[in-house]
């Protein structure tokens, strides 16, 4: 059987109030034509997140009682392989966490299905009440939790703060999440390469290798802020390196993707790299050719230059 092309999957989380709805509704709003299923944990018998939603979209399944990864758990997997199922899959699958959740567990549970691939775990944070949650004895630490497995942050309700409390909120930010991209939103509005490869070109195999030069950027005006690099050789990498230099990049990554191939292993191997979680595993069919990968992140003028001697030194 042909393969089906895996269902891009993100994950939005924040703590209770954060303006996750709202950024859901926009999404929807802006998803130029494109099929977006969104699952919606909320908390409480009565999912009032999802009536809200389903006012956006037809395609909104609901999950009671908050805790997706303990008291659901098998609820939520039931429904990720009814939409893998399906013969017309999405084009995204949203999750939407109550804001008692860590996302990145919930990313976890999706990821247990090859069906999917995770895109990005997107955590709203309240410019005017983070840093009050962040003190809170009986919910801080779940805060700091929601934004440290972050790979992008969306500032919410600026308008209701002034600009030194924004500033101080960034900060706060920066220090549990260095390496997550950060967006202040404006009714709700952030990127959407930020949930989709929106207006990228994602080169593979002899494609990039071809491409003219070692180095090609690519998707230079996705949207302000956000860039991809693509990085291609035809040496093989060292397993052990890669993973350390994917793990520990300089760099604000929305992203990785694309197939490398291994010292000692002739087959090629796909990766994906995401809010700290990276897949590495054979490809099912594959052709010869070099190795490709591309990274999609809020990258600043050096951030290429750190990319490149990083995968550098993990080549064997």
């Amino acid at each position: 059987m042909t393969a089906r092309p895996r269902i891009p999957l993100v994950v939005v989380g924040g703590y209770l109030g954060a303006g996750k709805t709202t950024l859901l509704n926009r999404l929807l709003a802006t998803a130029q034509g494109r099929r977006i299923a969104v699952l919606v944990n909320d908390f409480g018998e009565i999912n009032i997140d999802a009536a809200l939603i389903r006012a956006r979209s037809d395609d909104v399944i609901h999950l009671e009682n908050g805790c997706i990864c303990c008291s659901i758990g098998g609820r939520l997997a039931d429904a990720l392989v009814a939409i893998a199922a399906r013969e017309q899959r999405p084009d995204l699958l949203v999750i939407e966490a109550s804001g008692v959740s860590d996302p990145q567990r919930i990313a976890q549970v999706g990821l247990l299905d090859r069906a999917f691939a995770l895109n990005a775990v997107v955590v709203a944070v309240d410019v005017a009440g983070v840093a009050h949650s962040l003190r809170d004895p009986l919910v801080g630490d779940m805060v700091r939790r929601q934004i440290a497995g972050a790979s992008v942050v969306v500032m919410t309700k600026a308008d209701l703060a002034d600009a030194g409390a924004l500033a101080t909120a960034e900060a706060t930010v920066d220090s549990i999440a260095p390496r997550a991209a950060v967006f202040t939103a404006r009714e709700g509005n952030v990127p959407l390469s930020v949930f989709v490869d929106a207006a990228l070109e994602t080169p593979s195999g002899d494609a990039v290798l071809q491409a003219g030069g070692r180095w090609r950027r690519t998707g230079e005006t996705m949207h302000a802020g956000i860039r991809s690099v693509s990085y291609q050789t035809r040496r093989d990498f060292d397993k052990a390196r890669l993973r350390q230099a994917l793990a520990t990049l300089p760099v604000r990554l929305l992203r990785a993707k694309g197939m490398v191939r291994l010292a000692a292993d002739p087959r090629l191997h796909e990766v994906h790299v995401v809010a700290g979680r990276m897949r590495l595993s054979p490809m099912v069919q594959a052709d010869g050719g070099g190795s490709a990968l591309v990274f999609i992140g809020a990258f600043g003028a050096e951030d290429e230059k750190n990319i490149r001697a990083c995968l550098d030194l993990a080549l064997a």
